[in-house]
């Protein structure tokens, strides 16, 4: 008996340890700022959690055989809150190593950026080919869409960071007004200069194209929300599952740790 709940004893502390050490490594895979961070904190995760499965499986049949009450009912008590807390944690890995408010984040600032600072290029070199008497005009409307396509970018950001579907498409909403202005303004533009300027104005378009189809990526990504919704379930759900999990193990150690005091008087 005194071997049993040793072992008992052995099994419970691990099994906290093992939990605890899975728990951390979620939290890691959820604030890694790189796929391959996130991925390597899901498998520590996944790892520690295979774990906590052959620990439980060992310990459940060692306590029924002690039939110490007290432990059964603090052990059962884990197992409710375990079974709960594992499967948020399988939903909360698998949102967490898609990453895809952080691959939006990145395709905002590199292949976003880049395709906004060809279309300034590309419109300014339209207005320099204007007609002297409408220079001032098409420096204008070139301003005006540069501007506009700088304030789609300046949207990506919160749209990147927000929860809330309702104000993600009053943002995809305004982005598309100003994408229309954008492309509004070169149409005008492309009046002015005439057939002479045609190639040019084909390249601001292609840019412009090229910008919009990049945000739509960036949109898409955004909405899918992966970091943000591993985030929030981490933080209000997973926590709480946690700490309730570690509370009843901790009672458990503590009641095995009263048994040993009682079995060497």
């Amino acid at each position: 008996m005194l071997t049993d709940l040793d072992r008992a004893r052995s099994l419970t502390a691990e099994l906290r340890l093992q939990f605890d050490k899975a728990d951390k490594a979620t939290s890691q895979a959820v604030m890694a700022d790189t796929d391959e961070a996130s991925i390597a904190f899901a498998k520590e995760a996944q790892q520690a959690t295979a774990m906590v499965a052959s620990d439980v499986a060992a310990l459940g049949p060692l306590l029924t055989s002690l039939g110490y009450t007290q432990e059964l009912e603090a052990f059962a008590a884990f197992q409710s809150s375990s079974s709960k807390y594992l499967k948020l944690d399988q939903d909360i890995l698998a949102l967490a190593v898609e990453n895809t408010n952080l691959k939006a984040q990145r395709m905002s600032f590199g292949p976003a950026r880049q395709a906004a600072d060809a279309f300034r290029d590309a419109i300014s070199n339209v207005a320099g080919d204007a007609p002297a008497k409408d220079r001032c005009g098409a420096n204008e409307l070139a301003q005006k869409a540069i501007v506009a396509v700088r304030e789609i970018q300046v949207l990506q950001a919160p749209h990147i960071a927000e929860a809330d579907d309702q104000v993600m498409t009053r943002l995809e909403q305004d982005m598309a007004a100003l994408e229309q202005k954008a492309r509004d303004s070169l149409t005008a533009l492309s009046e002015l200069v005439g057939a002479a300027g045609g190639s040019k104005v084909a390249l601001a378009t292609a840019s412009l194209d090229r910008f919009k189809d990049l945000s739509g990526q960036i949109v898409s990504l955004s909405r899918r929300n992966t970091n943000v919704r591993s985030l929030a379930l981490s933080l209000r759900e997973q926590t709480a599952l946690a700490a309730a999990c570690d509370s009843r193990l901790r009672t458990l150690q503590q009641a095995l740790d009263r048994e040993g005091s009682k079995a060497t008087r």
